[in-house]
């Protein structure tokens, strides 16, 4: 029986076949360049839970809205690099992986040095994948574990004043009023609480090596702590209460105090 392949497999197979590839992370997610450091590829899985299974791929000049306007079931403006022209490419929607190579072939050619491409052979024909990828890859929290721990925090929250249970870049968040104060995220596969700290309180915080200062919200006195392995429901609720606490407003930490 041949061996099943997953589309990530897919995507290594197609983006590593050309000369002088290698793969690389950036913010969690795994690109493809050219020996020379271009970029041409992005494997963007549910990225920030837009439900997208899709390579993001350098195209040339009008290619993305000839793509996206002429077949939008199967191509869209991606964040961030959309703008400058690459192209979303859903993998998971009946597109066939020799279209798909094809594509890769040509953000490849847009970046690679000529010496690479003058002799470049047609794209790569692979065995399509027989499966998609797992559940936990594509949203890590439909683990049992995750799910358990969202249960906890989410009884620390609601349990406060005017809390609602939403939902920020794919992530589930807590927010007193308009203001979010808790969110769950998952970096480099491992589940992490963030909350609001304040500066001073980092530094002394750090010295646990479970706790780390977040690279977007550091600057404004956010914390993450690592709780994907052990969970102080105590510790957390501590956490949480401080950072209530300093976005709430004053009717809801009256509130608050009328229940502690």
């Amino acid at each position: 029986m041949p061996k099943q392949k997953d589309i990530s497999a897919a995507v290594r197979e197609v983006c590593l076949s050309l000369p002088e590839t290698e793969e690389f992370l950036s913010h969690g997610a795994p690109n493809f360049r050219v020996v020379d450091g271009k970029t041409f590829a992005t494997y963007a899985i549910n990225h920030h839970g837009d439900g997208h299974l899709a390579l993001w791929l350098r195209a040339p000049a009008g290619a993305q809205a000839l793509y996206t306007q002429g077949d939008p079931e199967h191509y869209y403006v991606p964040p961030y690099v959309g703008p400058s022209g690459w192209l979303g490419v859903d993998l998971d929607k009946g597109l066939s992986w020799l279209t798909i190579a094809d594509l890769v072939r040509e953000a490849y050619v847009t970046v690679a040095p000529k010496r690479l491409t003058t002799s470049l052979g047609p794209s790569v024909e692979i065995d399509p994948p027989t499966k998609t990828i797992h559940p936990e890859e594509f949203d890590p929290f439909v683990a049992k574990h995750a799910q358990k721990k969202l249960a906890g925090i989410s009884s620390i929250c609601l349990a406060m004043p005017e809390v609602v249970a939403t939902h920020q870049f794919g992530n589930p968040c807590f927010k007193a009023g308009k203001k979010n104060f808790c969110n769950l995220h998952f970096s480099n596969r491992r589940l992490k609480l963030s909350t609001w700290a304040g500066r001073d309180a980092q530094a002394t915080l750090t010295f646990d090596k479970r706790y780390t200062i977040p690279v977007f919200t550091g600057h404004n006195g956010w914390i993450d702590l690592d709780i994907h392995q052990n969970f102080n429901k105590t510790e957390a609720a501590g956490l949480i209460e401080t950072s209530y606490r300093h976005f709430a407003l004053k009717r809801m930490l009256k509130a608050l105090d009328g229940l502690v």
